[in-house]
């Protein structure tokens, strides 16, 4: 095995000492460091397990694979614990889920810690939870199971209770040296005449005066998380240590907590630098010497031109990213009954060969109204103007709205705010069950189908978040809590319900309409092969701006995807059928509705979709 790492070293270790020292300077110092880290990884390797050595050899391209579907969930509101997690997989198999992502689990500090991205120690788990030895358990049991795991790791920052930040509050230089923190407020109010706040509303400025010390420590996301300082090579040597010590533990996937923010440059935003983007792809370097079933995960909710630049140019970083464009543009397609937004940002971001987007309509966090403003201007629309709209619609403060949401982060100055809620109440359901209204029902479930339909359709990997899969509405009861009250996302964080969830198989409620749709279309999706992450997809671009299509070939086979994302009866002409050649007799492999796309006007049914292939 030893002669596999040296193989594998070799091949990489020029471009590794490269990439190392564009970010460092090239000094006799940062040479040692240098060094220092490659016996570290070596370290690692050695580490390794037969398993994972044996995966490594095989799997390095799982993601890829149409059999990979995801669900995102809390361990403690979707089971209770570890113990209890294992007892729940045959559920989670049920519906033909391959992927978890576990949300926070590492031990985080006491007390408020952004529901655990506050982390006090990233080798043990949170005791909550349970025990390092009952979430090695889980690791096995899902192992077993055929699905694969993936846990947050925060880069960014660290608990202000980590021992590293413990032993900077004592003075001692080497550990102050990890993190940014000056003497008096000239740099930090330099900095904040141009960073933004990330939380204004919740945690308002960029620094947290620490008395201890007399100074002034970079706070991003709140006073108890201090901002890492990777100008100082050690941070990275420390990082990759906890990285290359996680996937030794059987994680599959690893979630890049918060990317953008991971370097600071006066008279910027501290937001997407060049050398955050090279700091990543010396993780991506290192995880192919050490470990290149890993799959990196990259978390980067920004602009949608720059989400897209964390996979990497020359060079990669991530090997999956967060669609937060395609997210951000289902829910506008719902809410404006417009769908070419979404055929401008899935034209404009096809993930590249080897790496694939990460699917999604809702996640544990709020929905950031980040559009593709100069294609909104193209259309005539002010960007302002229609983020309001949205954030107005989601809100259901907006005339004729089937939406129940709640703002979350206003900024009266800018009139800016995000969107809380589950996918049920903001696609409907809430508002047609307080009606006891049948038909707005009916109307609500077709949009959860259809919104589950179209990520389980795109290329890359679907993730569902746990409780939307049997059509979770609002849960208000944070309101009364005093730790939940000033976080408003927890009205989407609920307990799973599973009293609820027994009714999945009972077509006729709300349960159980949306898990057995879902389950059939993730049983589809793992059938054909058009479905794989590295499948062609051609867009069908319609006048009828109301329906949204595509089709997917692989191996000469074809799915032809439609979506009418109105409540009315939508008609699209057979051109872009002739155009592709696909104008031929189909049939729906959902329902097994006989298509003909010969025929001069397609019709499609309120909330429709079509998977069709020729018959």
């Amino acid at each position: 095995m030893e002669k596999i790492f040296k193989k594998r070293l070799n091949k990489e270790i020029d471009v590794l000492k490269a990439q190392y020292f564009n970010v460092y300077e090239d000094t006799k110092k940062n040479h040692e460091q240098f060094n220092h880290l490659l016996s570290l990884i070596e370290e690692h390797y050695n580490n390794r397990n037969e398993i994972l050595r044996v995966k490594d050899m095989k799997k390095s391209d799982w993601h890829l694979s149409r059999n990979i579907v995801g669900m995102m969930l809390y361990v403690d509101l979707f089971a209770g614990d570890f113990t209890k997690l294992k007892k729940k997989i045959p559920y989670l198999k049920e519906l033909g889920i391959t992927l978890v992502h576990l949300m926070p689990l590492l031990k985080p500090r006491e007390g408020e810690n952004d529901g655990g991205y506050a982390v006090e120690d990233f080798k043990d788990v949170d005791p909550k939870l349970g025990t390092l030895k009952e979430f090695d358990d889980v690791l096995v049991a899902f192992n077993k199971a055929g699905i694969e795991v993936c846990i947050d790791f925060v880069m960014n920052h660290v608990a202000d209770t980590h021992v590293w930040a413990q032993k900077a509050l004592q003075g001692d230089k080497a550990y102050m040296d990890l993190f940014e923190m000056y003497d008096d407020r000239t740099i930090p109010d330099l900095y904040d005449r141009t960073v933004p706040e990330v939380l204004p509303d919740k945690c308002p400025g960029n620094f947290t005066y620490k008395s201890e010390i007399n100074k002034w420590v970079f706070t991003s996301f709140s006073s108890f998380q201090w901002d890492l300082n990777f100008k100082n090579p050690k941070v990275l040597e420390l990082i990759i240590d906890v990285l290359l010590h996680l996937s030794n533990q059987g994680i599959s996937m690893i979630r890049l907590d918060a990317i953008p923010f991971i370097w600071k440059t006066l008279n910027t935003q501290c937001r997407n630098l060049d050398k955050a983007h090279q700091l990543i792809s010396i993780l991506h370097t290192i995880k192919r010497i050490v470990c290149p079933s890993l799959v990196l995960l990259g978390e980067a909710i920004v602009e949608p031109h720059e989400i897209y630049k964390y996979f990497g140019d020359s060079v990669p970083e991530s090997d999956v990213l967060y669609n937060a464009n395609l997210m951000v543009n289902v829910w506008n397609a719902f809410a404006a009954r417009d769908t070419r937004l979404l055929y401008e940002d899935n034209r404009r971001y096809d993930a590249p060969r080897g790496t694939c987007w990460m699917n999604y309509v809702r996640c544990h966090d709020d929905i950031g109204w980040g559009f593709n403003e100069d294609a909104i201007w193209s259309y005539s629309m002010n960007p302002f103007d229609h983020k309001q709209f949205l954030i107005n619609y989601y809100s259901g403060n907006f005339e004729g709205s089937f939406a129940k949401g709640e703002r979350y982060q206003y900024n009266p100055v800018t009139e800016d705010a995000r969107t809380n809620g589950t996918l049920a109440s903001l696609l409907g359901v809430e508002i047609a069950l307080d009606a006891k209204d049948p038909y707005a029902l009916e109307v609500s479930l077709r949009r959860i189908n259809l919104a589950h339909g179209l990520i389980i359709a795109q290329n890359g990997i679907p993730l569902i978040y746990s409780g939307d899969e049997i059509g979770t509405i609002n849960d208000y009861s944070y309101l009364n809590d005093p730790d939940k009250l000033d976080e408003g996302r927890w009205v989407h964080r609920p307990f799973f319900n599973w009293s609820k969830a027994r009714k999945r198989n009972k077509v006729e409620t709300v349960e159980g309409n949306v898990f057995l749709h879902t389950k059939e279309l993730i049983r589809l999706r793992k059938l054909h092969l058009e479905f794989d992450a590295d499948a062609y997809t051609h867009y069908l671009q319609f006048a009828n701006t109301k329906v949204y299509a595509f089709y997917k070939e692989k191996n000469n086979q074809k799915i032809i995807c439609l979506f009418n994302f109105s409540e009315d009866n939508q008609y699209v002409d057979n051109y872009e059928f002739i155009a592709t050649g696909t104008n031929y007799m189909t049939k729906d492999i959902i329902t097994g509705k006989m298509v003909d796309l010969n025929h001069s006007n397609i019709h499609l049914h309120p909330y429709e979709m079509l998977w069709l292939k020729k018959d």
